[in-house]
């Protein structure tokens, strides 16, 4: 028997899910959750085989929940799901460990096998999901990334070349770089774009 959590925002999807998800297969369901906090909260507390959560919800998302859920537990295994793939958040799913990827729209029963599939310790992501994230449009550098990162938080550039261990100068070549790039007048333009296009 395979225990899951399930971490949805839209009710209607997440109910159905735990009702269906045991039809199609050997698995309980332990928990839902309705939002990225109340995600971390059941899955440290319930500890699951594998959590199936979404990707965009509102408050904690599902990137910042399997980031702090990595902390507390690295070895959970966890199944992202979205309505579509943005250029970036496949490689970031996966860069936390991300085990599974798959389209919200996807049949239950399609779901309780990816889920059986990611148990037994092998990786899936759906083609379709594939597909779109593959397509890479990121012209930003990781060190342009991680200044507007740091801008997006509100840091200026004394702190960002503080918190990065890098010259003030190189900072603000850094950003205009990336303003360039984004064709955007200002730093927190820029960092918005960035966030936008989902490259941060």
């Amino acid at each position: 028997m395979t225990t899951v959590v399930i971490a949805d925002d839209e009710a209607l999807l997440r109910k159905a899910l735990a009702a269906l998800l045991p039809l199609e297969g050997e698995i309980t369901v332990l928990a839902e959750a309705e939002d990225g906090e109340s995600a971390v909260e059941a899955t440290l507390q319930h500890r699951p085989d594998v959590l199936v959560i979404d990707l965009e919800m509102p408050g904690l998302d599902g990137l910042g929940a399997v980031a702090r859920i990595r902390d507390a537990r690295p070895e959970q295994v966890i199944l992202m799901l979205t309505r579509h793939a943005r250029p970036g958040v496949l490689r970031r799913a996966l860069k936390l460990g991300v085990q599974g990827f798959a389209g919200k729209a996807a049949e239950p029963a399609h779901i309780a096998s990816v889920i059986t599939t990611l148990r037994e310790g092998r990786r899936w992501v759906d083609p379709d999901v594939s597909a779109l994230a593959v397509i890479d449009d990121n012209p930003l550098t990781d060190r342009e990334m991680d200044v507007l990162r740091a801008t997006g938080e509100g840091y200026s550039a004394a702190d960002i070349a503080a918190r990065l261990h890098l010259a003030e100068g190189t900072v603000r070549n850094y950003l205009s770089n990336a303003m360039h790039k984004t064709q955007t007048r200002t730093r927190h333009e820029a960092a918005r774009y960035a966030r936008e296009h989902d490259w941060l």
